[in-house]
């Protein structure tokens, strides 16, 4: 268990920690922002950290898209139940929980087989997309309890309707990628032919 591991790892009692800190009063929310950035940086700094040391692994690789996936729909899913996210996006969580979870199993059927699934362009700008929509949602939430703001007016209510606006694109961004990986990758579902190995990043 090296530190980029740990690293990886570390993303998962970050998403409790952080639930933990949005649900406290002032100053839980603002806490809850900064934990958020913290566990999202491990992102590239976990990776980065490994190839500089030689640490990577097959381990970290798979541990690396799962802890990502249970962060992301995590803070989705606690964003909804604290009605930071309106009720008619529950259908685009929905969506989004379907994709990663069928992606992660289509990742571990290609493990079986010797192959690494390549992370997609699409992939990697909704999982930015998602970070920023998930942070501005939770600063617009520390607005209100921390700073006494309000979401019907003001900042409050531009950073909102801003992280509001980059959640949808993130929904779509999700679906077209997961489309995009039912495609290229049919193959492992016995459906037509793919070619070449693939790297996972």
């Amino acid at each position: 268990m090296n530190l980029p591991n740990l690293m990886t790892l570390s993303r998962i009692p970050f998403l409790f920690v952080i639930t933990g800190c949005l649900l406290l009063p002032s100053p839980g929310p603002a806490l809850a922002v900064i934990f958020f950035i913290i566990a999202a940086l491990t992102d590239w700094a976990d990776g980065w950290l490994a190839r500089r040391s030689g640490q990577v692994s097959d381990f970290g690789k798979l541990m690396d898209a799962l802890a990502d996936k249970i962060l992301m729909v995590g803070m989705l899913v606690t964003l909804l139940s604290a009605g930071l996210l309106p009720t008619w996006t529950l259908a685009l969580v929905l969506l989004i929980i379907t994709r990663e979870f069928w992606v992660t199993g289509l990742r571990l059927v290609a493990a079986a087989r010797g192959v690494v699934l390549a992370a997609e362009n699409l992939g990697k700008y909704k999982t930015v997309f998602q970070i920023v929509s998930i942070a501005l949602l939770l600063l617009a939430q520390s607005i209100v309890v921390d700073f006494g703001g309000d979401l019907a007016s003001g900042l409050g209510r531009v950073i909102f309707y801003s992280g509001l606006g980059v959640f949808i694109v993130a929904a779509a961004l999700t679906i077209v990628s997961g489309a995009v990986y039912l495609w290229k990758y049919r193959s492992l579902m016995g459906i037509g032919e793919t070619s070449g190995n693939h790297e996972r990043s």
